[in-house]
């Protein structure tokens, strides 16, 4: 009953939308995959998530964004299973997949400003995150 109220753990969500930055512009970099797993290993958020679920979470993205409506489906699951709590967490795990090479691609950049529309980042807020997103990836 539970699994089909919420089908993606909180957790499950912010996977997600990391894997969704990396292959918005469909080229997934070994720097964004570092990054995701990094995340995924070191931060609080992910201490009892199951590292083996991020193969099904990547078909899951990879599959709504074959669907003519699948960034939306996607938007729709993450609102409904990721505590608005978490909305700035995601924001914050999206840019610094988005960063992690050092190079902000078109794509990239639209999806971004999506996930601020959807998760109703304030605008100030969005920009402190970018800006410490930046400011952790820059590189000599």
């Amino acid at each position: 009953m539970t699994e089909e109220t919420h089908p993606l753990s909180p957790q499950d969500c912010l996977v997600a939308l990391m894997i969704a930055v990396s292959m918005s512009d469909e080229n997934v970099r070994t720097s964004e995959l570092v990054k995701i797993d990094s995340a995924v290993n070191m931060l609080p958020i992910f201490a009892d998530f199951d590292t083996d679920h991020v193969r099904s979470l990547a078909s899951l993205v990879a599959d709504l964004f074959e669907q003519e409506d699948g960034l939306d489906a996607l938007f729709g699951l993450i609102r409904d299973n990721l505590p608005e709590r978490f909305f700035e967490t995601a924001y914050a795990l999206a840019c610094d997949v988005a960063a992690a090479d050092g190079t902000l691609r078109e794509t990239e950049l639209r999806l971004l400003e999506e996930i601020r529309y959807e998760l109703d980042i304030d605008r100030l807020h969005a920009a402190a995150i970018e800006r410490g997103a930046r400011a952790r990836h820059i590189s000599l």
